[in-house]
């Protein structure tokens, strides 16, 4: 058997609820949802349409961003979801990192992001949270939402020992590196290959290039000029975003069309992504996500991407299915 779960990630947009009702007709466990308000619709609208067109489909949050709501706000959208999802929701917490450097602020530090979790938790189980000095407390009438206690499973995205530590004292998961006393998540890109083509082809690179880009859109949002001219066609990727705007606008064209399109720079960088990682035919792609479960992840993210997002998520789920022929 099989001992991980293959799950895919998508953003918020309008094609999410009819993505949701295609992946629990493929068999992918849950659906995780990006969460960054500067570049996609709502998270929480979303998940509720999609919780009512699926019945067996997990949903999740990969990963909601603390500062963008207050932690009563939080929790009664959490609360909502989960009433709608009956069961099958999973709220996953992070420090924000791309949502907060595409409007010119740092990611929250790790014990902010624990405070607020924190917070969400004891308003979910019906308690009363101390938040900026005042209590908060869902008030919700009978009728108006579901009961409290709400057993809502909370989990971080965190790596590092010290994000390690913070998911030992709050969380009943977590996405990062394999943790031996929590359920781990890891999140991949990549395309399955069609019989004889070539990593380097170009639907390939079109596939993959949205996520596989990142790595110069956070080398120049956290380094600076000189840490993505480091990169291989960094300094020509610099060029073509710092000439349409000046240096206090920057920041809003760093992650422009993040992990969902390429913007015309980034097409210069294709030349230079990652063709090898989870990019293969279907035997070597059960191969790697076995590899993968062996080293302790229990669930897989699949972030499907490129112009045909369908086709990616059919084939990756066929790989999936292929594991069963590759193990012992």
């Amino acid at each position: 058997m099989r001992n991980f779960e293959l799950s895919c990630g998508l953003p918020p947009g309008p094609d999410f609820a009819d993505l949701a009702v295609y992946a629990e007709e493929l068999g992918y466990r849950r659906l995780w949802i990006f969460d960054s308000a500067p570049l996609w619709e709502d998270t929480f609208v979303h998940l509720g349409l999609a919780a009512t067109r699926t019945s067996r489909l997990g949903l999740a949050t990969a990963v909601l961003v603390p500062k963008q709501r207050s932690e009563i706000t939080a929790a009664s959208a959490i609360a909502t979801v989960a009433r709608l999802a009956r069961g099958r929701f999973r709220a996953c917490f992070g420090t924000g990192a791309t949502a907060r450097l595409t409007v010119g602020q740092r990611p929250m530090t790790l014990r902010a992001l624990g405070d607020y979790v924190a917070a969400v938790r004891q308003l979910l189980a019906g308690e009363t949270a101390i938040i900026d000095g005042a209590a908060v407390r869902m008030l919700h009438a009978a009728g108006l939402a579901a009961p409290r206690p709400l057993d809502v499973p909370i989990w971080l995205s965190v790596f590092g020992p010290k994000g390690a530590a913070l998911a030992g004292e709050c969380a009943d998961g977590i996405i990062g590196l394999p943790n031996p006393f929590l359920p781990t998540a890891t999140i991949v890109s990549g395309t399955v290959l069609e019989a004889g083509e070539q990593r380097d082809a170009s639907r390939v690179r079109e596939a993959i290039g949205p996520w596989r880009v990142t790595d110069w859109h956070m080398a120049y949002a956290q380094g600076g000029a000189a840490a993505v001219d480091a990169l291989p066609g960094g300094r020509e990727w610099r060029a073509a975003l710092e000439a349409l705007a000046p240096p206090e606008h920057r920041h809003l064209l760093t992650f422009e069309g993040h992990v969902t399109h390429l913007p015309d720079r980034d097409r210069l960088l294709l030349r230079h992504i990652n063709v090898k990682t989870m990019v293969g035919e279907r035997a070597e792609i059960a191969t790697r996500l076995l590899k993968l479960a062996a080293a302790g992840y229990s669930e897989i993210i699949y972030t499907p991407t490129g112009p045909h997002v369908r086709r990616e998520m059919a084939e990756m789920m066929a790989a999936y299915k292929h594991t069963a022929k590759e193990l012992p």
